[in-house]
This record gives structure tokens, C-alpha cells and sequence, in this order.
């Protein structure tokens, strides 16, 4: 009998018991013919009179009219009162389905009724009949809303309309979206409750100055990937709303907010007055990038990039470092015990290894009578090249990954290149000794290796507090030893002050150290430019692609980073 509209349903079951009341076999459309007749012809009163009374009251007591079947004349004041009691009471009861029934369009309604109810996420719903106006009778609603474990109660005012039905004069509820909601509607005929907007996240450094793309627009990246990676445990929570959704499903209108919806807040290690000062560097130069953290920590101070894109180079780049990855070649001579600072190795302009490619120096440069200190202040691949021999194909892959951490797996909070050295022997180990061929680098990383060089023990770096980070933070096999530290730290205090890295150290006071590197790109005209350098407990690293000498155009880079913490 659900298959059927209610009024058509009721209209047939009047019928029939009409045909019963008199006694036929006949059909519901012939029953109600000789009603007519009963009821309308003069001498037939005499013999089916009371029959012929009873049959009518029967059938309107059925289809709750007062006028006959089929009446098409206006609904009454009590009709009214009472459809829209009915129908309020069996949505705010959740039958649907009965609720549907008492409208003129018992599809489109039970859909909407039931849509209203879990897509609403309307756990209870109270509603309060006013006094009707004619055919339509205003209501107040009170939904109580429950999305996600967050609770409101939602009041609004609406009204309906009743008519008399088509099919059977039985009084309905006129059906439109509108019932439901005043703001709903053909276009917008459905009602929602959800998350508004991805949840409002600030990123903070560490002193809890608030990080924004606007005030540091290269940190777009960065921030938008700390917002994502962390905001569940920011302790955000998201605004929740109530819309209109239009006939694609999409919010059309908000109607009521349920929860405004709370910040959260991600902390970093970041320092603001560092990033600024990083910001202003590389805003100067194209294809700039710079990266300062605390040796003693690993803590990321700043990181910035000159382009202005969605990819960030200075965590994610991958290119040869040039020069500066002859600390860690310096590291591994020194700890072999085959050189020491003072121990002369002479920097001709020129020298090939094994498999005869020509190795040279920055403007050919030499130095026959220099010592070891001399040939890395100086930064010259011909000496590094012409120790080749005193170390195995192995010897600087193992040193950069048991010592420097460089190609182990970083969990710094943010996504990161770790670098890589590969093992190689001819050639390929020649140009692995001055940071060129195979071996791949960016500033996080070769800051990281300053910082190392510094303290004699590497620290994974990290942009947010250790805690927020899943996975194990990488360790490395050992330390630098205490031999290899002091004479790595003499080497680079040497660059600092009277070697390629003079200029731009110039005046800087403290512990001080750097190195420079110039580091050729196949199908580029101009080297890269790097510069690496600690300052206390800050270093730093930056590359200028197509910058030329690093000590030019990286070093003031470097240098504007290292002033910036006191």
C-alpha cells in the first residue's frame, strides 16, 4: 500500500467499502455511481435511504473531507490545523515516510525529510505550529545539530502550506524545499552540515612570532607543509556549518554556523629576525637560496629561497656543492693520518688521475710550495685531486655518511633532499674529492656539515620540536675525533680570515669559520656559487645558481644571515 500516494490509496479503500455497503459485486467506480444516485434521486430516498447515508459519511470520515470526493473548493480552517499538525508531528517524530504521505509530492518530500536528517546531522528537532493565515500555518524549529562530537541547537522559522489534493480533495501539505528551510529552494534544494574550511593553523618561531607567507614570502612552501603535516596536533579545531547545497551538491548559501572553529598553533624552530634577514639576502640575487641552523641543536634557524615557487631548493634541491664538500674530504684525509695541516701539498695549475680527465683550478691558479691549510684556504682541487691516492673508493662515501649523516634518511618536519655521495673509483672518486661529479647536495645539508666541522658531532636538523616528528631521527655511526675536529676547525678559521672566504668574514669577531665552493653545471656557462660558515652557535650555507665565485656572490649571503644573531 506504500507504492501508492496516501490520497489515492485512501480514495480506493473508500470505494470498496461503499461497494460492500451495498451489497454488490460491482467495482469501486460503479459503487460510487449508485451513491450518486442513493443519495440525489428523489424516489429512490424511500428504499436506499439510510444505506445510501451511511455509504457517504463513511467515505468522507475516510479521506477526511467534509465536502464529498473529489471537492476542489479551498481547504478549511480546521483542515489546515490539522494537516499541519500531523505532518510537524511526524518529522519532528522522524517518520518520514508518514510525514511524506501528508504532502502533495510524497517522493521529492520523503528525500528531503531524510536528507535533512543525516546530511543536516539533525539528531533531535522540535517544532511549534503558529497560528495559521489562511492556508498557511508558520512553525518554529529547534534542531539540535551533533557533527563529530560538537553539539549546537539551531532555531529558525519556516511555514507550509495546505491544498487540497488533486486526486481525492484530501487536504496536504503543498510541498516545496522551502518547508524545511526558508532558504532553500529548486536551485538549493538540500541542507548540509560540515567542515566549513580546512581547519586555521598559525605557524609560529620559536620565540612564538607568528610566520606568514606575507611577511616572509618564501616560506610559502614551508608553511603551507607544516600546516598540513601538523595540524592535528595544533590543536586546531574547524569551523562547522549548516548550508544550502545547490543541485551539484556544493555549498550554496550558509545558514548557520555550528562551531566557529579554534587556530591552532604549530611551533617551529624558526627565529624570526634570522628569516627576515635571510628573506632580504636572497631577494637580492636570483636563484638564491640559504639555510641557518644551531650546531649545537640542529635546530633550522631560517630557510629562504629567491624563486618564488612551490618547490623549496634549499631543502629539496639536489646539485653539486662544489668546494664546501672538501670539509668533509678534509675530514676524511685528516682522520686517515696521511696529511696534516702543515704537511706540504703543492697546488699545480693543473693534474689528471687514472683515467687522464684534466682537473684545474678557479683562474688556473698554483701554488707549488703550499701546505695542506694552505691548498683548502686557497680552495685547490688540484691538491685534493693529487691525495686521491692516499685514500680507498670508499674512504669520503664512508666519511659523509658515519660522520656527516649525508645519506642517511633526515626527519626534519618538513619534506627534505638528504644528499648523496655515491662510491666510485678512477675519475669519478677525483671529482667526488672536490664536491663535483656524482655527489649531490643542497644548503640544508652543507650547513649541517659546517656545523659538524664545528662541533665535532653531527645533529640531525630539525625544523619543529623533535617531539611533533614521527620516525627515528637520524644518528650517524660516530663523531669526528677530537685530532680531526681542531684541525678541521684551524683550516676553516684560516679561510675566514685570509683565505677565499676573507672578504665576506671581513670584521666578523667569535669562533668563526667558513668555506667557499664554485661548483660546475653541465650545460651552464657559470659555475654555482657556495658559501658555507659558522658563527657561534649559528651556520649557515647558501648557493647563487650561475653566481660564479662563492665567495662574491653566496658569501654576502651567508655573511647577512650570520650578523643577524648577535
Amino acid at each position: 500500500m506504500c507504492a501508492l500516494p496516501l490520497d489515492a490509496g485512501v480514495e480506493r479503500q473508500g470505494a470498496n467499502l461503499i461497494s460492500g455497503i451495498i451489497g454488490g459485486s460491482w467495482g469501486a467506480d460503479h459503487a460510487m455511481r449508485t451513491v450518486g444516485r442513493a443519495v440525489l434521486g428523489v424516489t429512490a430516498v424511500a428504499v436506499v435511504g439510510v444505506a445510501g447515508l451511511g455509504a457517504y459519511n463513511l467515505y468522507t470520515g475516510l479521506t477526511g473531507g467534509d465536502r464529498g470526493p473529489g471537492h476542489d473548493g479551498p481547504v478549511s480552517a480546521s483542515e489546515v490545523r490539522e494537516t499541519a499538525r500531523d505532518f510537524l508531528a511526524a518529522w519532528a517524530e522522524k517518520n518520514d515516510v508518514r510525514a511524506s504521505q501528508l504532502t502533495n509530492d510524497a517522493a521529492s518530500a520523503v528525500a528531503a525529510l531524510s536528507g535533512y536528517r543525516h546530511d543536516g546531522h539533525v539528531a533531535k528537532l522540535t517544532l511549534k505550529a503558529g497560528r495559521a493565515q489562511g492556508t498557511r500555518v508558520p512553525f518554529d524549529v529547534t534542531a539540535d545539530i551533533s557533527y563529530e562530537g560538537t553539539r549546537a541547537s539551531w532555531s529558525y522559522a519556516s511555514e507550509l502550506s495546505v491544498v487540497r489534493g488533486r486526486t481525492t480533495g484530501r487536504p496536504l501539505v503543498d510541498w516545496t524545499p522551502s518547508v524545511l528551510h526558508p532558504e532553500l529552494s529548486a536551485d538549493r534544494p538540500a541542507l548540509r552540515t560540515g567542515l566549513a574550511a580546512p581547519p586555521s593553523v598559525r605557524v609560529v618561531d620559536r620565540d612564538g612570532k607568528e610566520l606568514t607567507k606575507e611577511r616572509y614570502p618564501s616560506l610559502g612552501p614551508v608553511l603551507a607543509e607544516l600546516r598540513k603535516r601538523y595540524a592535528a596536533a595544533s590543536g586546531t579545531g574547524g569551523r562547522i556549518e549548516v548550508w544550502a547545497a545547490g543541485v551539484d551538491d556544493t555549498p550554496a548559501k550558509t545558514l548557520h554556523v555550528v562551531a566557529k572553529g579554534r587556530p591552532g598553533t604549530v611551533h617551529t624552530t624558526l627565529d624570526a629576525r634570522v628569516q627576515s634577514r635571510a628573506e632580504e639576502a636572497v631577494a637580492r640575487r636570483s636563484g638564491a637560496s640559504v639555510v641557518a641552523l644551531k650546531p649545537s641543536t640542529g635546530e633550522v634557524l631560517a630557510v629562504a629561497n629567491s624563486d618564488r615557487t612551490e618547490f623549496n631548493p634549499a631543502f629539496q634541491g639536489a646539485t653539486a656543492p662544489g668546494s664546501t664538500f672538501k670539509i668533509i674530504t678534509a675530514a676524511a684525509l685528516l682522520e686517515s693520518g696521511k696529511v696534516t695541516p702543515g704537511r706540504p701539498v703543492p697546488c699545480p695549475k693543473t693534474i689528471s688521475y687514472q683515467q687522464g680527465m684534466t682537473f684545474h683550478n678557479v683562474e688556473d691558479s698554483e701554488n707549488p710550495a703550499a701546505t695542506f691549510a694552505q691548498d683548502f684556504a686557497a680552495s685547490c682541487n688540484t691538491a685534493f685531486v693529487s691525495l686521491a691516492g692516499d685514500l680507498s673508493d670508499s674512504a669520503v662515501a664512508d666519511e659523509a655518511r658515519a660522520v656527516f649523516g649525508i645519506g642517511l634518511t633526515w626527519h626534519v618536519g618538513v619534506e627534505t633532499f638528504d644528499g648523496s655521495v655515491p662510491t666510485g673509483g678512477g675519475d669519478d672518486k677525483a671529482a667526488a674529492l672536490i664536491g663535483q661529479g656524482r655527489v649531490q647536495m643542497n644548503p640544508l645539508t652543507v650547513a649541517s656539515v659546517a656545523a659538524t666541522a664545528q662541533t665535532g658531532t653531527f645533529r640531525q636538523p630539525v625544523i619543529v620540536p623533535r617531539s611533533l616528528i614521527r620516525g627515528e631521527q637520524a644518528k650517524t655511526e660516530r663523531g669526528l675525533s677530537p685530532s680531526a675536529v681542531r684541525q678541521l676547525r684551524s683550516m676553516m678559521r684560516l679561510t675566514a680570515t685570509s683565505g677565499t672566504a676573507a672578504r665576506a668574514m671581513s670584521g666578523l669577531s667569535g669562533d668563526i669559520g667558513a668555506k667557499t665552493g664554485s661548483a660546475e653545471i653541465d650545460g651552464q656557462q657559470t659555475t654555482n656559487a657556495w658559501f658555507t660558515a659558522y658563527r657561534n652557535d649559528i651556520a649557515a650555507a647558501a648557493v647563487v645558481v650561475g653566481g660564479g665565485h662563492g665567495g662574491d656572490t653566496a658569501g654576502p649571503v651567508v655573511r647577512d644571515v650570520l650578523t643577524a644573531h648577535g
